[in-house]
């Protein structure tokens, strides 16, 4: 038995359609496909009861994430970001061409932008902030010369 490829990442969110446009229209990720269930066996899976979910598919660069909407149970937490230091997922991160100009760009489309974390590592040529998702999961944008898909300064 081994293991065949990575699937999706999953983030649970409170509101469908300004997620699909945040990811989808912002962000780029191209969607695939969406779903409903309800019931057996999603209660099983997801250790949850009553269960009424639409989850939505998107795809960039290869990676897929999965959108998921509860209708039942309600979703839960607050629009917060979670600490770097604390256990379990942290962030997505995107190589970006024209930080500057993207971040107005998506500052005027209403898009939650850290300032106080715009930094530049002249080491690297790169620089780094972090965004927002509408529901706070947090997204770190870079730029760096070299191959986008290798850490800045490899």
């Amino acid at each position: 038995m081994s293991i065949l490829r990575f699937s999706h990442l999953g983030i649970c969110v409170s509101n469908m359609e300004r997620s699909l446009h945040f990811y989808r229209d912002l962000l780029g990720f191209r969607y695939v496909s969406e779903l409903n269930v309800a019931g057996e066996p999603a209660n099983t899976l997801l250790q949850l009861q009553d269960v009424k979910l639409h989850a939505a598919y998107l795809e960039r660069d290869g990676t897929r994430i999965e959108l998921l909407h509860f209708a039942s149970p309600a979703t839960e937490g607050e629009d917060a970001s979670r600490p770097f230091n604390r256990s379990g997922f942290t962030h997505l991160s995107l190589r970006v061409e024209g930080l500057e100009a993207l971040l107005k760009e998506l500052a005027q489309a209403g898009v939650r932008v850290l300032e106080d974390t715009n930094v530049y590592n002249p080491q690297f040529r790169a620089g780094a902030v972090l965004i927002t998702d509408p529901d706070g999961a947090l997204i770190e944008l870079v730029e760096a010369p070299g191959d986008p898909s290798a850490p800045p300064g490899s």
